[in-house]
């Protein structure tokens, strides 16, 4: 009887024994296929996005219900000013036609000098903007690392920086260079000088507390060099993979 009574103990046992790796099994089943689905959908998104225009963002979103509107006119990189683009270029990215998403030498500097200047190039910045959300956040850094190799596999650097221009805060409520350049200059992205241009540029690491009409001296400063910042890529070619 002893012995009976054992080996149903025993039998038990591994029935349970048995159950609970089944359901670890499926477990994990679930859980890799979830994660190729999210992964699947992100590449499938980027794929999208390298066509069709991204209809909001999180920033944006967030921006309408703090103030009840926004001001954002999508236009196509040919109606924008090249020196426009080149302008940003050269205040946020000035190797970004040398790099595919990540500026190892800019990296460098920033880590070199304490991490208290950005060394986020365009691609991270249309990634942050398009896919993820503002602030700082391992999270976030981690997911705009594993997104930019993709969006530079899927996308071309023009279309990188037509989202961008498209995309980036240009002030107060207001996003991209056409809604920046009618608000600040009465004029469309398309007519922009070289020194409007330089100004809307300047503002771009703080829209929010940056004037473009009534630029400080600092942002004067910024954007009397970003001015030469442009003329310089183009001359020595870091343009040539944005401009026709």
């Amino acid at each position: 009887m002893a012995k009976k009574a054992a080996r149903k103990s025993s039998s038990k046992k591994s029935k349970a024994s048995k159950a609970k790796n089944q359901t670890q099994s499926r477990i994990r089943r679930w859980v890799t296929r979830a994660v190729l689905g999210l992964v699947a959908f992100v590449v499938a998104l980027v794929v999208l996005f390298s066509v069709v225009n991204p209809p909001v963002t999180h920033t944006i979103w967030s921006e309408w219900r703090r103030l009840g509107k926004v001001q954002r006119d999508w236009v196509p990189i040919e109606q924008i000013s090249p020196v426009m683009a080149r302008s940003v270029v050269a205040a946020e990215d000035a190797n970004f036609c040398l790099h595919w998403g990540f500026d190892v030498d800019a990296i460098r500097d920033a880590l070199e000098e304490g991490g208290t200047r950005g060394a986020s190039t365009i691609t991270q910045q249309v990634v942050k903007n398009v896919f993820l959300w503002q602030g700082r956040s391992w999270v976030r850094k981690a997911l705009e690392t594993s997104l930019t190799p993709v969006v530079e596999i899927f996308w071309s650097k023009q279309r990188i920086l037509e989202v961008y221009l498209n995309m980036a805060e240009t002030g107060e409520g207001v996003f991209g260079v056409e809604a920046a350049a009618q608000r600040n200059f009465n004029v469309t992205a398309a007519q922009l000088s070289p020194v409007q241009a330089a100004r809307i540029a300047a503002i771009l690491p703080s829209p929010r507390n940056r004037s473009v009409r009534d630029p400080s001296v600092r942002t004067r400063r910024r954007a009397a060099s970003i001015l030469d910042g442009a003329a310089t890529i183009r001359a020595d070619g870091r343009a040539d993979c944005f401009e026709d």
